[in-house]
């Protein structure tokens, strides 16, 4: 899978998204169509986040776990992949300690 490298005609809001102090930070954009997207990154670390709407999360760069509530599999994902998440649901994300950023792309799917 490959992400977008940029997109056009878009609204981003200025105000960030912060997370568990700064750890998970991301920027929501908005399109022409209704839909958004958020755009982030996630410090070394492992977190949790529910879900309303069931999401795509696409990881742009670096690396992370993954583990879906409601199961005790953990999978990988690298760059150029990606997870979906049940709406009414969450995941745990974890970072590796002395890793890079992990850089995703949230779409929320209807």
């Amino acid at each position: 899978m490959s992400h977008p490298a940029s997109f056009s005609d878009v609204t981003v809001d200025t105000k960030a998204n912060v997370y568990f102090d700064g750890a998970v930070v991301s920027h929501t954009v908005h399109f022409a169509d209704g839909s958004k997207k958020t755009l982030g990154l996630i410090r070394p670390g492992t977190y949790h986040f529910g879900t309303a709407a069931a999401e795509r999360m696409e990881i742009v760069a670096g690396a992370c776990s993954i583990v879906l509530d409601g199961t005790t599999e953990s999978a990988d994902y690298a760059g150029d992949t990606f997870f979906d998440v049940p709406a009414n649901s969450g995941f745990t994300i974890t970072v590796a300690a002395g890793g890079e950023f992990c850089e995703y792309i949230c779409s929320y799917l209807s």
